[in-house]
């Protein structure tokens, strides 16, 4: 079997990482699109992780997403053509997914997608438009557990299902013993909430952004914030990054690699996130941590089930007390990811390597 892993962004960058690691290069080749252009958000995670140099870099131009789709087209199609691989394997739901995809199934080369199968049903989600493209467009899709499988199914998409659990499980189990070592990142806060937000339905609306900041600055409860450089670009657009700077309560960090984020995950008290993959990752025995989801949705159930996650939406309010209750009580009862145990990259290449 030979391979194409195509990656563009920090969370598929860390959730290919143990497949990459496994199959090796001598006869694979991964392709970099740059999709996150920002070195902190990028190709600082392959380098911590200890990943090969890519094969290939595309270097795609800043602009609009349906540019930057058409632009990773363009460019790897002469590299599809050049490889000539079995399968091109693809991670999530991101712009890099949907271009690699296309470009794959006009190339009449099968597409591989890991972590299957997840749906908010919230249109408003850039993510959710890819990731119900591309699980249609794919021939084998390896979900994260069967409530994913169960999405597919009642879609009648038709590949071949496969449930691996998230290779996310891996990754902390790897990554989490050096990562104290390895982290760069001192914190001296007890008691503490780790906050990150990203999602361009929250950051890119100027309304949603201000409910969200004075819920977090009105908890006065201890918060840690890196900032997402996309984020930080929308705090100062809308005159919010003043009154975070300026509140007692929140300490803003510039965005970092894994190794400090897996330990802030390890250290804090609770998570406060917007984001699909840390509901995921606190989910893990190793961090285990209550999370609150800034959102009106979540495609991760599975969390919410488990009562590890908890959606309290985007009031102002709401947002306060919970974090404040939150810091109370913050026990989570579950001890069991409903992930997987940490094999999704060996059940995953060895389907692969079957099925090629």
């Amino acid at each position: 079997m030979k391979s194409v892993i195509v990656l563009g962004t920090r969370p598929e960058i860390i959730k290919l990482a143990p497949i990459i690691k496994k199959l090796g290069t001598k006869k694979h080749a991964v392709i970099f699109t740059g999709q996150h252009y920002d070195y902190q958000m990028g190709m600082q995670f392959i380098h911590q992780l200890g990943l090969p140099k890519p094969n290939y870099s595309l270097k795609i131009s800043k602009s609009s997403p349906q540019f930057q789709i058409s632009e990773i087209i363009a460019k790897l199609s002469k590299i599809l053509t050049k490889e000539k691989p079995d399968t091109v394997i693809v991670q999530g739901d991101t712009n890099t997914v949907l271009a690699a995809g296309i470009c794959s199934l006009k190339s009449n080369i099968p597409i591989s997608h890991v972590e299957a199968g997840l749906r908010s049903n919230d249109w408003r989600m850039p993510e959710e438009h890819n990731r119900i493209a591309i699980d249609h467009l794919s021939e084998l899709l390896f979900t994260p557990t069967r409530n994913s499988k169960a999405n597919l199914v009642s879609e009648k998409v038709h590949g071949q299902i496969h449930v691996t659990g998230n290779t996310i499980i891996d990754a902390i189990n790897t990554y989490s013993r050096i990562s104290k070592n390895k982290s760069q990142l001192s914190v001296e806060i007890d008691n503490f909430a780790l906050l990150t937000l990203h999602r361009s339905e929250n950051v890119d609306n100027r309304k949603v952004l201000t409910s969200i900041v004075k819920g977090l600055v009105n908890s006065n409860e201890d918060i840690i914030f890196p900032v997402h450089p996309r984020t930080r670009k929308r705090l100062d657009e809308f005159n919010l990054y003043k009154k975070l700077s300026k509140s007692k309560n929140i300490l803003l960090l510039d965005s970092l690699g894994y190794f400090e984020m897996l330990e802030l995950m390890k250290k804090c008290t609770f998570i406060v996130t917007d984001s699909g993959g840390i509901q995921e990752e606190a989910t893990s025995p190793i961090i285990r941590k209550k999370v609150l989801v800034v959102r009106k949705t979540t495609d991760r159930p599975e969390a919410i089930d488990s009562g590890m996650a908890e959606i309290i939406g985007l009031n102002e309010k709401i947002i306060s007390k919970s974090i404040k209750n939150t810091m109370k009580d913050p026990r989570v009862f579950s001890r069991k990811t409903p992930y997987g145990k940490g094999d999704a990259s060996s059940k995953i290449i060895k389907i692969l390597q079957r099925y090629f």
